[in-house]
């Protein structure tokens, strides 16, 4: 089975890797080439364009940074993929736009599995971030044992509606989540506690949460250095609000949640780490929430 990955971003150059390390035959391309050094090293293959990677693999993986990115690239692949390919879109994404592409490469009889990653870019590099897969089972059966090299744990969910829906749940939760955490740290700092033996009381309480855990480390550093920018956090806030709209549900703290990164944002840059939120409070408050010996970056052993 010859792969094919595109979009080699701060988590996609580590999934690429662990595939090439676990043996599969794989060809890289990306914008910026420099990014595919990790693939590359690990046993990769390089092609020069989209269409030539294309019409030489079995899957093409997408992981990239934006519905529009994927639809473009997948406007160069779909007209020289070979029939019985699968396209493995890993990107976050409106499931309706995964859809309406899927449809596009069915007439091509070209299967397709929406395959979002949850975990964090530490996790991708530790190879232990899970894959949440929908699409036909007999095609994700076919594809099992690369899903399993791409991270660890690895959950069928159904269709590509429930993927895509599973994956923006996750990170609306962690969104919230690192809010939350702020708000917690925060309250500790101005009521005297040191936010060493916070951030342990809280790691060993039942307000603890995996965001604590690892993103409260690089607020209390100051770095904030997650991997993960405003502009991704807004796109996919922006995908659970709408999916809140799309269902009836109606997302009072998704809502707030939205509005905040949306004005994070505006404050610091869409390429500010989306760990910046909490500025928000420090800068309103006047307190900068640091301790001492925190990371400045989560390494795989935080996985």
């Amino acid at each position: 089975m010859r792969y094919g990955f595109i979009g080699l971003g701060n988590l996609g150059k580590h999934l690429a890797a662990n595939l090439a390390r676990g043996g599969f035959d794989l060809t890289v391309h990306d914008l910026n080439r420099p990014a595919a050094q990790g693939a590359l090293a690990a046993g990769a293959k390089w092609a020069g364009s989209v269409g030539e990677l294309a019409r030489s693999v079995d899957a093409l993986i997408t992981c990239l940074p934006s519905p529009q990115a994927s639809a473009a690239v997948m406007e160069a692949a779909l007209p020289v993929m070979p029939a019985g390919a699968t396209w493995i879109e890993m990107s976050t994404n409106d499931f309706a736009e995964i859809e309406a592409l899927a449809a596009r490469a069915e007439k091509r009889g070209i299967a397709t599995l929406a395959c979002p990653v949850t975990g964090g870019v530490h996790r991708a590099e530790a190879g232990d971030i899970t894959v949440l897969v929908g699409g036909a089972q007999q095609v994700f059966e076919r594809h099992r044992p690369a899903l399993a090299a791409l991270g660890g744990k690895v959950i069928h969910l159904g269709g590509i509606e429930q993927a895509a829906v599973t994956k923006v749940v996750t990170n609306m939760l962690a969104f919230i989540h690192l809010i939350a955490a702020g708000e917690a740290l925060m309250l500790c700092s101005k009521g005297g506690v040191d936010l060493g033996a916070a951030f342990a009381a809280i790691a060993a309480s039942s307000g603890n949460s995996f965001v604590h855990e690892t993103e409260s480390k690089l607020i209390l550093n100051g770095s904030y250095d997650i991997g993960f920018t405003m502009d991704l956090a807004c796109k996919d806030a922006g995908f659970a609000v709408e999916f809140g709209r799309r269902f009836g549900v109606p997302l009072r703290l998704g809502g707030v949640m939205e509005q905040t990164f949306i004005e994070g944002r505006a404050k610091y840059g869409g390429g500010a780490w989306s760990a910046m939120i909490v500025k928000l409070l420090e800068d309103a408050v006047g307190t900068p929430l640091r301790a001492p010996g925190f990371p400045a970056k989560l390494w795989p052993e935080d996985a």
